[in-house]
């Protein structure tokens, strides 16, 4: 049986990806620190065979006992009010998380995978974005601490497979929706979903023309576990290249819900990215993988599981 480390393993894409690998032979050490992440999220795969969770936090030094064939590094805060709300620990566990991942792969011979974002791209100035792309990022501005924490965390992978020889992976995820994403974790899924349920306005920032691509988390996981098992060793970007502006998204809200709320506009925030779909070129010659689950059907499981969480 495989054994697999997945760090932030009671996050959203965390819970996700431990419940792909168990479904599919593998022993999962789910670690996490839980300061973004719920166990909650993981309650499920208590008892299943081959699962087991540490409560730690992977910016200290990483010790696991035994063999491992895989290291996954999905441990950070990954929305922008969490971000904005805890910079250091998102810098920290972008550098030193990474660092004591990547040692821990090394020590243990094990194959590396480092959960890094569209972000990276910044405000991008290229469209749709490739990964040939290089960015345009705010090192300074509030998003900075995210945008830098995963770029020096892809550099820091990629020190460690020229010079250390480690059999790294690199996944750049783009917007990704479903089951499991925090009420009030600030990104737009999440935002728009509860409100709508709420009757609460809908807000939304600047004039709405903004655009974002949604990919369901299912079918992320799938590319990330692809991803894990190809050969290739730079990054790869996983995400929907369907894009829509984020006003389209609310009123697509708005009628799967059913809700008479209103849409209300606030300012952009700063930095906040204009355009952002994925080139995903590479991952279906590569990968042999694209998005399956259609907008609607996945953001109606998506906003039945919202109702029963506001329910309750």
């Amino acid at each position: 049986m495989p054994r697999a480390l997945i760090t932030g393993g009671a996050g959203f894409l965390g819970s996700h990806l431990c419940e792909l690998f168990l479904d599919r032979g593998h022993e999962v050490i789910c670690m996490d620190n839980l300061i973004t992440g719920s166990t909650a999220n993981i309650q499920h795969l208590f008892g299943r065979n081959g699962f087991t969770f540490v409560k730690y936090d992977v910016t200290n030094f990483v010790h696991c006992e035994g063999p491992l064939d895989y290291v996954l590094h999905f441990a950070s805060p990954a929305s922008p009010i969490d971000y904005l709300e805890k910079p250091i620990q998102t810098l920290k566990v972008g550098s030193l998380g990474t660092h004591k991942t990547l040692g821990l792969a090394k020590d243990k011979k094990a194959r590396y995978l480092l959960a890094s974002t569209s972000e990276v791209y910044g405000d991008p100035l290229v469209h749709p974005q490739k990964e040939d792309y290089w960015g345009n990022v705010n090192p300074v501005g509030p998003r900075g601490v995210y945008d830098e924490a995963k770029r020096f965390a892809e550099a820091m992978t990629m020190a460690y497979h020229r010079f250390h020889h480690v059999d790294t992976r690199i996944v750049r995820i783009f917007n990704t929706y479903g089951e499991r994403m925090r009420v009030n974790d600030g990104r737009v899924v999440p935002a728009f979903i509860s409100q709508a349920l709420r009757n609460e306005p809908m807000t939304v920032f600047g004039d709405g023309s903004q655009t974002r691509s949604f990919c369901y988390v299912s079918d992320l996981v799938e590319g990330i576990y692809r991803l894990l098992m190809s050969n290739e060793t730079t990054p790869v970007n996983i995400g929907n290249p369907s894009e829509m502006t984020v006003l389209q998204f609310a009123e697509e809200i708005k009628r799967l819900t059913g809700t008479k709320a209103p849409i209300e506009f606030r300012p952009l925030p700063e930095d906040d990215p204009k355009i952002r779909r994925p080139d995903i070129t590479k991952a279906k010659k590569l990968l042999g993988w694209e998005p399956k689950v259609p907008l609607e059907v996945g953001l109606q499981r998506t906003i039945d599981y919202f109702r029963k969480v506001l329910l309750d």
